[in-house]
């Protein structure tokens, strides 16, 4: 979906890509001149100069700004992946392309983080930029350290780092994904009748995958001065709900829907808080515009019109699919 925006708006766009996932959501990119795609692994040595290289053959000019969202995502992949891949993946790999963005001349590098590195909020208040990390998972504890070396690059950096800590997105995309919890939770109870809740009361953050496109876009744009070393949560306050709230949403969208609660515990990712966006939408005057209402409608337009078949697919979840 970024890309279609980038290529619709006249950007010059080279997408890295390892396709664990396949690569049917970059089809349609093929025939575009301004397009060009690479399969490899961002950790393989020389990857993003390479890439340059080909796409300057083609007639792109040097990259202006690196957006990187090449990463082991949540808990359950990190988990599956174990700590020496989640780590060279999500750490290692962020700041070798770091360097070799900033030896290319790129004047801006965007990661996408999480808001999962704050795990548990210290006194209930919303969590802010400045609060204090508590991450409750192997991924929350890569996205710092990734942070933590970008921050650090930068004092010796010609490259503008800029950090989006993600809330839970949400939302149809060319890569669909059913392992996030309003697209899980809507497509349960379109299929099933039914749901399955647990910790209903634990509070998270979310946000339409449209919006973040929006935001990185603002990134993309702002003066490199205005957004080096800046880190902003990536959402808006009205996506800040409990599980119990999301399923209540989904009711509304199907009233037939039955609820169950489940007492449960996990070994991993416990977080229950409120994050605050006021940094994001008084710096960067960015203004999420779609709710958590439009996701389910969209999705379940989707499915019930059968442009997503067998939603029970493994390439529709990241888990199942990570590999070393």
């Amino acid at each position: 979906m970024l890309v279609l925006v980038l290529l619709s708006r006249g950007d010059w766009v080279t997408v890295i890509d390892k396709l664990l996932f396949g690569g049917r959501s970059l089809l349609a990119y093929v025939s575009h001149p301004m397009f060009h795609f690479v399969r490899a692994d961002v950790r393989e040595s020389g990857v993003l100069e390479r890439a340059a290289a080909e796409a300057a053959a083609k007639g792109a000019p040097a990259p202006s700004a690196v957006i990187h969202l090449a990463a082991v995502v949540g808990f359950p992949a990190c988990k599956i992946a174990g700590k020496e891949t989640t780590w060279s993946t999500n750490v290692d790999a962020v700041e070798n392309i770091f360097r070799a963005a900033d030896r290319l001349g790129a004047e801006r590098f965007i990661l996408s983080s999480t808001y999962s590195v704050y795990g548990i909020a210290d006194d209930g208040a919303p969590a802010t930029e400045e609060s204090t990390l508590h991450p409750q998972s192997l991924y929350g504890e890569s996205k710092i350290a990734a942070e933590e070396i970008l921050l650090e690059a930068a004092n010796s950096s010609a490259c503008a780092p800029l950090i989006f800590r993600f809330s839970t997105l949400y939302g149809v995309s060319p890569r669909m994904r059913f392992d996030l919890i309003v697209n899980q939770f809507t497509l349960e109870a379109y299929t099933q009748g039914e749901l399955m809740i647990f910790e209903g009361h634990h509070s998270r953050a979310f946000v339409h995958i449209r919006d973040v496109i929006a935001g990185l876009l603002i990134g993309l744009d702002a003066p490199p001065g205005k957004i080096r070393s800046q880190i902003y949560n990536l959402g808006h306050e009205q996506g800040n709900l409990t599980k119990d709230e999301i399923a209540a949403l989904i009711c509304q969208a199907l009233p037939e829907t039955k609820i169950r609660h489940e007492q449960m515990s996990f070994d991993g990712d416990m977080r229950d808080l409120q994050v605050c966006f006021d940094k994001i939408e008084s710096e960067l005057q960015f203004h999420a515009k779609h709710t958590v209402s439009d996701g389910i409608d969209e999705v379940l337009l989707a499915l019930r019109d059968g442009m997503i078949t067998e939603p029970d697919r493994a390439e529709f979840r990241n888990a199942p699919s990570i590999v070393p």
